[in-house]
C-alpha cells in the first residue's frame, strides 16, 4: 500500500505562492540541504508525482529560465484541462475526478511513496477522495498576505512531529479520517 503524502513549503500565514505564482520569497530562506525534513531524503522513497498544471508550468517554466534538467526520474503525473506541449520525461497528463486516474498513479508508483507535489487545492481533492495520507510543510519565516493556499479546504490533521531546519520550521501531520 502507498503511503501518500503532501510535501510543500508555505509562508507564516498559509500560502504557497504569491497571487501571481512567484516562490520568490522561498528561495531567499536558509535551510539545511542535509538537514531535518530534506527533500533528498524524501525523494529517495518516491515512486510517482501528482501535480497540478499551474504547479507544472512552474517547474518547467523555472527549469528553462535557470537551465537546470527535469529532476525527477519517477513517473509524474499533471491533472489538468490544458495541453502541454510533448516531453521527454515520464510526465503522464490526467484530467476528470481523482477516483478516475488514482489506481494508475498507485500501479506506477510500486511499493514507494506518493508524493503531491501541489497545488493546495489539487492536495485538498486528494484528500477528499479519501487518499492522503499525511502532509508534511516546512513554513517558511514570511508572510504574503495573499495568494495560492496551502489547502484551500477543511481537513483535519494531527500533529506528529516538529522539527527546525535553520529558518523554517519543518511539521508533520497525519491526516484524520
Amino acid at each position: 500500500m502507498n503511503r501518500v503524502t503532501y510535501y510543500t513549503a508555505c509562508s507564516l500565514d498559509g500560502f504557497l505562492a504569491t497571487e501571481d505564482d512567484s516562490l520568490d520569497w522561498l528561495f531567499r530562506q536558509r535551510i539545511d540541504e542535509d538537514g531535518p525534513m530534506n527533500h533528498g531524503a524524501f525523494m529517495a522513497g518516491v515512486g510517482a508525482l501528482v501535480m497540478g498544471a499551474t504547479t507544472y508550468g512552474w517547474v518547467v517554466d523555472h527549469g528553462e529560465r535557470t537551465g537546470e534538467p527535469w529532476a525527477y526520474t519517477v513517473p509524474t503525473w499533471v491533472v489538468t484541462h490544458r495541453q502541454f506541449p510533448p516531453t521527454e520525461n515520464d510526465v503522464r497528463f490526467v484530467s476528470g475526478s481523482v477516483d478516475s486516474w488514482w489506481s494508475d498513479v498507485t500501479a506506477s508508483a510500486g511499493d514507494r511513496e506518493i508524493w503531491v507535489v501541489g497545488g493546495g487545492d489539487l492536495a485538498g481533492q486528494i484528500a477528499d477522495a479519501g487518499q492522503l495520507d499525511r502532509m508534511l510543510v516546512q513554513y517558511a519565516p514570511v508572510t504574503l498576505g495573499a495568494g495560492r493556499p496551502l489547502l484551500p479546504r477543511l481537513q483535519d490533521f494531527a500533529l506528529v512531529d516538529v522539527v527546525r531546519n535553520q529558518d523554517f520550521v519543518c511539521a508533520e501531520y497525519s491526516v484524520v479520517r
